[in-house]
């Protein structure tokens, strides 16, 4: 059983070709995400990875990893701190906030750290139900 406090990490690098693969699916094909030279005029100079990508690595990891397989997404707070790029090493970091035994459910911290610099890039919280852990 999940007790307060418990935590979960896990380390990511994200390739083109997964941004890409996730614009086609999403259908979000903002050059943004893609095209160098459209990027360069931004204020981010190189295509940014998509917010909405990020945050399915949230869903992936409660579902199967923390707390795991059962595990209903109820909500997601997210703020998007810093962008973040393709090639770039990130840190994925959930922890476990508060426990309502009653309704089953749970509040974790979610958040993403750039590693190279140690930079949160995402700050948020979600909660989810699961019958079988609470």
């Amino acid at each position: 059983m999940n007790q307060i406090g418990d935590h979960f990490e896990l380390e990511i690098t994200f390739t083109q070709a997964e941004v890409n693969a996730f614009a086609k699916v999403s259908g979000d094909l903002n050059p943004i995400h893609w095209d160098e030279a459209f990027a360069a005029n931004t204020p981010f100079k190189k295509p940014i990875i998509h917010g909405a990508f990020i945050t399915s690595i949230f869903s992936r990891v409660m579902g199967m990893e923390f707390p795991g397989k059962g595990s209903i997404y109820l909500s997601q707070q997210t703020q998007f701190k810093r962008p973040m790029y393709v090639g770039q090493a990130y840190r994925f970091y959930f922890e476990l906030l508060s426990i309502d035994v009653a309704k089953h459910s749970a509040t974790y911290a979610t958040q993403v750290f750039e590693l190279e610099r140690n930079k949160i890039t995402v700050d948020g919280q979600a909660s989810l139900m699961n019958t079988a852990l609470f």
